[in-house]
């Protein structure tokens, strides 16, 4: 036993060694340091693929920060934005490259032009480095394919279908869960038009003993439409429409038109890096209640005004994403919800992150709620909404890395 117990000390305490052997003969001397600061991003595959540059751990030990974001396209995929920032010898030397996905490419597919975009944009530093000798450029003819003229029989529409059902149980207890969906968008610079349609099922039984069996079952409808007209590169007009039920909201239907207008104090073109919006709605709402309300209303006319403010900046510091708004009933002020939404990351020093977000509403609007109230089964449940003055939710975390600055080295084994 004495035996084993000494082979496994020696064992483990080779192999720190060994691994930082292999770290050593991984980092390229006289390379560029770079760091990608990218949430949806492969980065092992990024490590196996550009070679020919050192990725580090910290921002700050960068000679050239990339920063990445995505936003949803009219063709159903997504604009991805690689923003080059250049530090310390590199310092004010940027770049912004972008390129669009469809929506069935596959995610090899996409981290495969990830990878291309970043080579790109990484050209301009290593010529300036002594690894520049040992790069060459090809060029891949396809006679020209790409600049013929080709016509889009779907005029930019883009169709979803969706469905998914879920069944789960024991022997006191069975849940059934559908849901589907089906939506239209058609995205242009001058035009945004999204139409969706979605249901929710669910079904639960609770059983007790044979003769005290407790069924409760959630249904919803919801059909919506978004207009939007761009102006110039900070105005838009638009509105919306949706229409529904909900047994939790106590809706037998309810349909609402909000035409409105916004403002973007910064060019709608930098928005993958910043935006600073400000919405204001004026809108109509009709309700027919599965139950008489608390306010002794079986159907009602409601004007309703909302206002709504947003701020989003991606940074090398780090990002913040951060909503504002407030909607109340025309013919009553106090019969208001005010909502407030934020999410924050920092880098504090070198190493250090903090992660914050949460969100809180005040609610007094709840219109919909039934004169008599929730059963005792329906608050356990969640099955029926309820009066509340507000509601709120947050969360918070601190990352903290160090030792070598150096991550090259892609090693999948167990896992990890």
């Amino acid at each position: 036993m004495m035996r084993k117990i000494i082979c496994l000390f020696i064992i483990f305490s080779v192999l720190p060694n060994i691994n930082f052997a292999q770290t050593e003969q991984n980092i390229r001397k006289d390379a560029l340091k770079i760091f990608i600061d990218c949430n949806f991003c492969d980065l092992d595959f990024f490590k196996r693929e550009t070679t020919f540059v050192n990725f580090v751990r910290d921002s700050k030990e960068a000679q050239v920060h990339i920063l990445s974001t995505n936003q949803k396209a009219g063709n159903g995929g997504k604009k991805y934005t690689f923003i080059f920032i250049g530090q310390h010898n590199f310092e004010r030397q940027n770049d912004t490259l972008f390129f669009v996905s469809l929506a069935d490419n596959t995610s090899d597919e996409i981290r495969e032009m990830q990878v291309k975009i970043i080579k790109l944009g990484l050209i301009q530093y290593v010529s300036h480095t002594e690894l520049a000798k040992y790069l060459d450029i090809n060029y891949i003819d396809n006679n020209n394919e790409n600049s013929d003229i080709v016509t889009d029989k779907w005029n930019s529409w883009v169709f979803k279908l969706n469905s998914q059902t879920w069944l789960r149980g024991e022997s006191s207890y069975s849940n059934f869960y559908l849901w589907s969906s089906l939506s239209a968008e058609r995205i242009t610079p001058d035009w945004k038009l999204i139409f969706r349609a979605s249901n929710n099922f669910s079904e639960s039984k609770f059983i007790i003993d044979e003769d005290d069996i407790y069924t409760t079952i959630n249904r919803s409808y919801y059909a919506s439409a978004l207009i939007v007209k761009s102006i110039n590169e900070h105005w838009s007009v638009g509105g919306e429409f949706n229409a529904g039920s909900s047994t939790y909201g106590n809706y037998d239907f309810y349909t609402n038109i909000y035409p409105a207008i916004e403002y973007n104090v910064f060019p709608y073109s930098q928005s993958s890096v910043k935006q600073l919006t400000f919405r204001v709605t004026s809108g109509y709402k009709y309700a027919d209640y599965t139950d008489t309300t608390i306010y002794d209303k079986t159907t009602e006319h409601l004007g309703i005004g909302k206002l709504a403010t947003a701020y989003k900046v991606n940074k090398k510091w780090g990002s913040i994403n951060t909503s504002i708004s407030g909607t109340s009933f025309m013919h009553d002020f106090s019969k208001f919800n005010i909502d407030i939404r934020t999410t924050l990351e920092i880098r504090i020093i070198k190493g250090l992150s903090l992660q914050l977000s949460g969100g809180g509403s005040f609610i007094r609007n709840q219109l919909n709620l039934k004169k008599e109230g929730a059963s005792y089964e329906e608050i356990l449940l969640r099955q029926q909404q309820v009066a509340t003055n507000y509601s709120y939710w947050m969360s918070a975390g601190l990352s903290y890395t160090f030792g070598s600055i150096y991550n090259n080295v892609v090693n999948p084994r167990f896992g990890n």
